[in-house]
């Protein structure tokens, strides 16, 4: 296995923040040097997600596999096809991160990559926001990741956009930690909205990462 390659996919429910946390994930490892591509897998809505952000993202130092909106502009919720480029992503150099979108395949969209049965240093996350409808109590998000898996750790999002609050957050991270407890899944972060940033620690006594967010999504097309 190749330690140092970054390969993670980001899957989750409808509004999760799963592009969110891919987005600002695919940055985060841009800021360190690392040569990163970042891939549109949403199938589901085809012009919503990253198109609107491959200029702002490749000037960060973002490679970006998208369909150009302009090519789908109008197809709404009709789907599409897998990109070319798309199938053979994992062949880029360096870190790959692989925002997918939501829907019954969930993960199973990865069987269409190129070479993802000898990627051994993929990670698939589910990104769990507590607040939407199909996950919003322990047994859901369970019966949710069964659904949509597998995966290999949770990251606790749970957010309401401006109405978002620290307790909301916390309260979301206990019932992800509660989903970690009955599958064994690790809770990989706690992502937060960066406007939060002064109300937590440095460090959480319960050792959980956290990830601070910039809100890159509402730039999209909408």
């Amino acid at each position: 296995m190749t330690m140092d390659r970054i390969v993670e996919a980001y899957i989750g429910e409808y509004a999760s923040g799963k592009s969110e946390n891919a987005v600002n994930r695919a940055l985060t490892l841009a800021k360190q040097g690392r040569e990163v591509t970042l891939v549109d897998l949403d199938l589901v809505e085809p012009v919503y997600t990253l198109r609107p952000l491959i200029s702002l993202l490749e000037e960060k130092g973002v490679h970006v596999i998208a369909w150009k909106t302009k090519e789908t502009l109008g197809l709404g919720e009709a789907g599409s096809v897998l990109h070319p480029a798309m199938r053979w992503a994992l062949k880029a150099p360096g870190d790959v991160i692989l925002d997918i979108g939501y829907g019954a395949k969930g993960s199973a969209v990865l069987n269409l990559l190129e070479g993802i049965e000898d990627e051994e240093n993929l990670r698939v996350f589910l990104v769990v926001n507590t607040l939407r409808p199909m996950t919003d109590s322990v047994e859901k998000i369970i019966e949710y990741l069964y659904e949509t898996g597998p995966a290999h750790g949770l990251i606790a999002n749970t957010h309401l956009g401006e109405k978002t609050t620290v307790s909301l957050m916390e309260a979301g991270l206990d019932m992800v930690k509660k989903v970690s407890a009955e599958t064994g899944l690790p809770v990989v972060a706690m992502a937060v909205d960066e406007r939060f940033r002064s109300d937590f620690p440095e460090e959480r006594n319960d050792g959980i990462p956290l990830r601070f967010l910039h809100r890159y999504l509402p730039k999209g097309f909408w």
